[in-house]
């Protein structure tokens, strides 16, 4: 199982260097789990960047994969997360969820550098090149 982290989420829609690190977790879609704050952090970003229009394609393709909710024992486990690790709210649900589902946790946020169910590439080391979409 896999959860991708926002910002492996907007690499992946940019189509952006990085994008290639992200690309098997994301377009594994039977195994992958979306905590549906990534939703809200991914809805915003692009809103705020480019549309709305694209903001809504973008979720569309998310939703392909399994949405979890934040439910009241999520809620919990990701506060005990956030104060134990210190993490930033979202990050912390993004944790709790990948835990909760025995998943990989797919990111370039450092925030997660050095967990153990984490696959960390930093933002400036792309894996290769872009996903074969051509540059013309």
């Amino acid at each position: 199982m896999n959860v991708v982290d926002s910002s492996a989420w907007l690499e992946y829609f940019a189509d952006s260097p990085q994008a290639n690190n992200f690309a098997e977790a994301i377009e594994d879609i039977t195994n992958l789990i979306v905590p549906s704050i990534t939703l809200t952090e991914v809805f915003k970003r692009i809103l705020q960047q480019k549309s709305e229009g694209e903001a809504l394609v973008a979720i569309a393709h998310m939703q392909h994969g399994r949405i979890i909710d934040l439910d009241s024992s999520l809620a919990i486990e990701a506060a005990r997360l956030g104060h134990e690790c210190t993490l930033p709210l979202a990050d912390s649900i993004i944790l709790a969820t990948a835990r909760k589902y025995q998943a990989y946790l797919w990111t370039q946020d450092e925030d997660f550098q050095g967990f153990e169910e984490v696959k960390y590439f930093p933002k400036d080391s792309p894996l290769g090149s872009k996903r074969g979409k051509s540059t013309e």
